[in-house]
Order: structure tokens, then sequence, then C-alpha cells
């Protein structure tokens, strides 16, 4: 019935007229007819077995409720609450199927509220029975054709939106039809369909990037231009760039174009209405006329009809042809939806949605609440069971382990005993050898102290042949050789004496090695009278001989 519903249709009557079919039982009866009102529905014919069918959907719910049940507040129409995943795949997918071909009837009826509720109901039953359906391949689905009908319920939401000119819910079930249809393939065809559909819905909100983007998507997408879908692309496509190009005459002769490929007079007259309304945006009425009328008379399209109706009027108001335009006026005020009545439908069906998108958050919420606590306890129990093992291959070692060492141990004492006097031996070896590294270090240590010795008494007799030598640099070398005699006297002098500047410390210096102020002029390159001058302040400051007094306090 999926593949070839026109041969179901003519088995499944052909058996509804027989003997046998009266020998069913309760829940085949009902399965019956089920498959009838979708046959009917797939051949395009209004349901003949309305009342059998109403039976069936509250069959199917009472299969679906236990008594230990509670009914859900956010239910979007009395029945059953949705399933829990204990219960049958095949019933849960009946029950879901049962409230669509519901929602076809009241469609048909002019129920929309009530056929929007009833197809909301039956994708709350899936989603609820199988969870994460939209995230699964085909292949792991127990139940065959599932995201197909998901798939034709949303796309039957997004029409009945779109006749509601509700175009942000049409957008959000066409986008999950298409999910559902990348689930469980479908001809290309039926894609690109849904694909021109989203266009037309982002078009009407002035989202001409998006519509523009579905359009493109269809044309790549589509298999052959020889069918309808293409035609519909082309001609949406031309009315896109009318709106938002204005150059009318040339996307009126894609939209003839495609006119002429019509395949029958219904799909010639849509291609009508297009052109008409483009001739009357531009104010040619007489053009307008031509395609409008022949669109009014017709009346297969209700919608359609009215449509060109409003056109009509508008134009015939504009012409001064008062008659005919309250004939118009007439035909709409007798076939249109009073604007409070519509208004109250579209807020009901809004309603309707919200709870529905309500529900699915809850339900989606609460799904990743389960999932958080299934994960933590089977955290839990791989925790417990771990913890287990470990104690019990902690337990076997441990005992495998006091057992191997209880057998050692006199093996173990033996050689630690062995080890112990090597040690000793070691430790006795290198404190010999820190001794005699220690008689070593005193050794040079006192050799350093005599070379130092040496060098302060040689010093005075150095400092006078640098002196006497008349080289270049005699004040550098002389202060060299004093810092090589008295190291870091300087660095202490300073410390001692923050207040000498650099040609202070070098006169203390001269000073302690008994040089004459006019010796001492000839190194520095001062005149004798600077030097002297020099000399007091140091006097000042730190005393004629401040390095002899800090090596007195034995701070040198």
């Amino acid at each position: 019935m999926w593949h070839q519903p026109d041969s179901a249709f003519a088995v499944m009557m052909e058996f509804a007229a027989s003997l046998e079919a009266d020998s069913l039982d309760v829940f085949e009866g009902h399965y019956c007819q089920v498959l009838i009102a979708e046959l009917l529905y797939k051949n395009y014919y209004k349901q003949s077995n309305r009342k059998e069918l109403l039976k069936a959907v509250a069959y199917f719910d009472s299969l679906n409720f236990t008594p230990n049940d509670t009914p859900t507040p956010k239910s979007l129409i009395a029945g059953a609450d949705p399933l829990s995943p204990t219960r049958n795949d095949n019933i849960v997918f009946l029950a879901a199927r049962a409230h669509y071909m519901n929602g076809v009837g009241f469609y048909e009826r002019d129920s929309v509220v009530a056929a929007c509720g009833e197809y909301l109901k039956a994708l709350e039953v899936v989603e609820t029975h199988f969870p994460g359906i939209e995230t699964q391949d085909v292949a792991s689905l127990q139940v065959e054709h599932l995201p197909r009908f998901m798939d034709l319920t949303y796309c039957r939401l997004a029409e009945l939106f779109s006749d509601q000119f509700m175009q942000e819910p049409a957008i959000v079930c066409c986008k999950k039809a298409l999910a559902y249809k990348r689930i469980e393939p479908v001809p290309q065809l039926f894609y690109c369909r849904s694909l021109e559909f989203l266009g037309r819905q982002y078009s009407k909100l002035n989202l001409y990037d998006s519509a523009a983007y579905c359009f493109d998507e269809a044309l790549r997408l589509l298999p052959d231009t020889n069918n309808l879908v293409y035609r519909d692309v082309v001609s949406q496509y031309a009315l896109l760039k009318y709106e938002t190009e204005e150059d009318g005459e040339s996307f009126i002769q894609d939209l003839k174009c495609m006119m002429a490929q019509a395949a029958d007079e219904s799909e010639r007259l849509t291609r009508y209405l297009a052109i008409g309304a483009i001739y009357m945006d531009k104010g040619l009425n007489d053009s307008a006329l031509v395609y409008l009328v022949p669109m009014f008379e017709n009346k297969d399209n209700a919608v359609k009809q009215r449509v060109a109706a409003s056109y009509l009027h508008e134009i015939y108001q504009s012409k001064g042809d008062t008659v005919k335009a309250a004939q118009f006026a007439v035909y709409l005020a007798e076939n249109s939806v009073s604007q409070g009545e519509s208004n109250a439908q579209v807020s009901q069906l809004n309603d309707l949605f919200q709870q529905y998108l309500q529900w699915e958050q809850e339900k989606a919420e609460a799904e990743r609440r389960q999932a958080e606590q299934l994960a933590a306890r089977r955290r839990l129990v791989r925790g417990v069971v771990t913890a287990m093992v470990v104690l019990l291959v902690l337990g076997l070692g441990l005992w495998w382990w006091m057992a191997k060492r209880r057998k050692e141990h006199e093996a173990e004492t033996q050689t630690l005993n062995v080890e112990k006097q090597q040690l000793q031996t070691r430790v006795d070896d290198a404190l010999q050898q820190l001794q005699t590294v220690d008689d070593a270090l005193q050794q040079l240590q006192t050799q350093a102290d005599d070379a130092l010795q040496q060098a302060r008494a040689m010093l005075p007799q150095r400092a006078n042949e640098i002196y006497s030598s008349k080289v270049e640099n005699r004040l550098e070398r002389i202060m060299a050789e004093f810092e090589a005699a008295y190291p870091k006297a300087l660095e202490k002098l300073a410390a001692a004496h923050p207040e000498l500047n650099e040609v202070e410390r070098q006169i203390a210096v001269l000073n302690f090695l008994h040089f004459r102020a006019k010796e001492e002029a000839n190194l520095t390159g001062y005149t004798e009278g600077t030097t002297l001058k020099y000399r007091s302040n140091l006097n000042k400051k730190a005393g004629s001989d401040p390095i002899s007094a800090l090596l007195a306090e034995g701070k040198i």
C-alpha cells in the first residue's frame, strides 16, 4: 500500500465486501478500517468509513492506555497518554496512523483545528514511544516506514499552517519533514517538492535569500525538467525575482513558458493566477483580466478562486465598474471566513502548536535527565563492580605476596646481612676518602693563605715598582695589585663608607700604601693642591687611613 496504493485499494475493497471480512476479530476489524482510510486518502477519495475509523482511533488508544497510566496535562486532544516504551511497537504505530487518518477526515470537513490536534497527537505518540527517532537511521528501527510516516505528518501540518498564513510554524514543520526524508530516503522529486514549499514560506516572510537558496537547491537536485515540481520551482523563482528585481516582463515570460508546459487545466490556471497578479501589480488591468477571469470561473480550487475574486474586485473597482466590483464583493462576503473567525482559528492553531513545542521541549529535557540518571547508575554499577574486582585482585595479590615473603624471609635476611657488611665497608672507605680530601683542601687553603700573606707583604714593593716604571695605567695596575692582595677590600670600604667617591677611595688605597701627596698627584693626574684637597675630604669622612682601620677591626 505504500508503493502501489491503487492496487492495494482495489484488493482491500474487494476483501471488505467479502464474507471473510465479517469473520475478523475486533483488532483485525479496526486494523482493516485504518487501512481503508489510508488507502482512500492515498487514492484521493474522501473517507467513506468515518464512523468505523473513529472507533478504530478509540480502540487503539485503549490498547495503549493501562490503568497505571495517568493523563498527560499537555495532551493536545482528549485521549490516551503518550505510550510507554514497553508497549508493542506496531500497535503504537497503528495508533499514530489512526490519529493521522482521523486528522485527514477532520481536514476534509474543514475542521482545521481538530485536524491539527490529531496530527500533533500522532507525532506525540510516535516521538514518545520512539525517543530519538530523528537521529536514528532507518535500519535501526523495528517498524517499517516510520520515518516516512513522520515526514507525511509534518508535511500535512506544514500545508495546514501555510493555508492559514502561519509561515513560522509551517517552516518548522517543513524542516522536520526534510530531516525525516533524509532518514528514510524518498524519491528526489518529493525532496525537491518540500524544498519548493519551504522556499515559498520564506518568500511570504520576505526572507528572499533563504527562499532563493531553497529554489536553487531544488533545481540542483531535480533529476529532470519534465515534471510539475520543476515548473513550480521556476514559477516561484520568477515571482521571487519579480519581488526583488521589479523586472516584470521577463519573469512573466518564464511563467508563460511554464504555463505552456502545464500537464493539465488545474496547473495551467495556477500559472494564470500568478501572471494575472503581476499584471495587476504593474497596473496592466486589462491584461490581468485575461488571466484572472478564467481562474475565477474554475471552481476546482476554492482558495485560489477567492484570491482571484479579490484581485478582480480590486481591478473593477479601480476601473469604476461598480456593478462587477459589487458582484465580486458579494462573492467574497459569502465565501470568506470572517476576520474574527479566522483570527480565532489561527489563535487556536498557534496555541496547539506552542503546546506541542513545549511538550517536545519537556520531553527532550526529561529524556536528557533520564539519560543522565541512567548514565550515573551505570557509572555507579561499573564503579562498584570495578571496586570489587580491584579488592579481590588486591586480596589475592596480598595473600600471594605474603606467602612468597614468608618463604623468602630467611634468604632475604641473610642477603641483607651480607649487603649490610658490604655497605659498612663502603661507608668506611668513603669516610677515609673524605678525610683525605679534607686534608688536601686544608693544605690548599694553607697554601692560599700563605700566598695571600706573601702578596700583601710584597704589595708596597710592587706598588713602588709600578710607580717607578713610568708605564701607562699605573694607577689601575696598582689598584689591581691591591685587590689581588686584599680581595673585596674596596667593596667593604664602599659599604663601610658609602659617602666616599671613587677618587677618595683611590686616595685611601694610595695612603694605605704610603704614597706622598706629590706621588698621588702624579698617579691620579690631578694637581698636588687638588690631591691634598681629596686627602682632606677623606680625612673628614673616614679618617686618614680607613683601610688600616678596617683591617684592625677585622672587617677586611
